[in-house]
């Protein structure tokens, strides 16, 4: 009796603790820090990691109680499980509940198929422009409207109300060799800032008016019904020396300017998540051969980057696209994976529903991008909640604003 009372005490003491796993190898000397901090009465050894089915609390040689993982998981994930089939789209629940119990899912498993370290914008930003007589003499590379060609181009960082990425975009575009310089929608109208004065622009992330519904749409809507506004962004897209980004909410705005953008016809909308909620969290995406200048020499890698949207499953307007998925004629760019490498058919690997598991496209000339995921909340690896214990310094996001300073010249 006396024994039955210690061990209940024992696993339902509700004192203030912590569990702390060591290697093996460890042990002897994690033992001896606990000695120099005089916790020897209050450390035991509960418990040891096991590849078994099953999990038993041991009482001596007795065994007190046994469990199968998968009860444990049912058990704990009961609750979730039920508010979320009410509160959400119940097929996502029921497949985040599956895949969630899959306790053999590789997870996140990165690759890349380029170095992240090697800054190739680095030449770009020492070339010493030589004086010209006139244009005639001018070398070919050399941009004189923009001041390209060893000094730092221009670049809009272009937000709405609510834009909340806008610091994160301008750090990366200026790591990369470039001026960002912050341009909000009411600078274009009121005159005070030109589109025509800048290489590129991004649409900035974030909650753009509240992140209502149909937010990116609001954003683009303000452009097509002012003539001049209009005229001056189709001016931009139809330049040969321009480029432009959409990350998120300016992902949508982006795709509902299409009608002025060349090789933008095939570009879907962006409508509600599937799972019916605001999607944030790590997800995984392959870099996917494409024309965009953003992602030149990082096709097949597969790179963690945060997901954060309301408004992300992309809708196909052309039904030959949406049935087919010709990946190649829509300019994918980018799309979600699972830990093993294949699209993503199912949530929450993929968190919109998207078809064919599209996360990013491009023009067909590549200048313009649209991404659905932030990479630019990830610029180094210290901004990952996980990483890869190999990765240090820059992530490897940071080549996609390099890139853009590479096609620059």
């Amino acid at each position: 009796a006396d024994r039955s009372e210690d061990v209940c005490r024992t696993l339902f003491n509700e004192e203030l603790g912590a569990v702390v796993q060591v290697a093996a190898e460890d042990r002897a000397e994690f033992a001896d820090m606990v000695a120099r901090h005089g916790l020897i009465d209050c450390a035991q050894r509960i418990a040891r990691p096991t590849t078994a089915p099953a999990i038993r609390v041991l009482g001596g040689d007795q065994i007190l109680a046994e469990w199968r993982w998968e009860e444990l998981f049912d058990a704990w994930w009961s609750v979730t499980h039920a508010l979320q089939r009410l509160r959400d789209n119940p097929e996502c629940a029921d497949e985040e509940r599956e895949a969630t119990r899959r306790f053999d899912a590789p997870g996140l498993r990165p690759k890349l198929t380029f170095d992240p370290s090697e800054d190739i914008a680095a030449p770009y930003m020492d070339v010493q422009v030589p004086r010209a007589q006139d244009a005639q003499e001018r070398p070919p590379f050399i941009n004189t409207a923009f001041n390209i060609g060893g000094a730092r181009p221009k670049v809009a960082i272009l937000r709405e109300q609510g834009v909340n990425s806008q610091i994160e975009t301008a750090v990366a575009f200026d790591r990369a060799g470039f001026d960002a310089y912050d341009v909000h929608m009411s600078d274009l109208i009121a005159g005070r800032a030109r589109l025509q004065d800048f290489a590129g622009f991004v649409a900035c992330g974030g909650f753009s008016y509240g992140d209502v519904l149909g937010a990116g749409r609001g954003w683009a809507t303000s452009i097509l019904e002012r003539n001049d506004l209009r005229d001056a962004f189709a001016a931009f897209f139809d330049r040969d020396n321009s480029f432009a980004l959409g990350i998120c909410n300016g992902c949508q705005m982006l795709a509902q300017l299409k009608p002025i953008i060349p090789g933008a016809e095939h570009w879907p909308r962006f409508l509600r998540n599937r799972s019916e909620q605001y999607e944030a969290r790590l997800g995984l995406v392959e870099v996917v051969d494409s024309p965009s200048l953003f992602l030149r020499c990082m096709a097949g890698s597969r790179i963690p980057v945060a997901v954060a949207h309301g408004e992300g499953r992309a809708s196909f307007d052309d039904t030959g696209i949406a049935s087919t998925l010709d990946q190649a004629a829509a300019n994918v760019s980018l799309r979600y994976i699972d830990g093993d490498g294949r699209s993503a058919s199912s949530y929450p690997a993929n968190p919109n529903g998207s078809p064919g598991a599209i996360a990013g496209l491009s023009s067909d000339d590549g200048r313009v991008t649209i991404l659905m995921p932030h990479p630019e909340r990830t610029l180094r690896v210290a901004n990952y909640s996980w990483a890869p214990r190999d990765w240090a310094g820059d992530s490897p996001w940071l080549r996609m604003f390099r890139n853009a300073r590479t096609w620059l010249g």
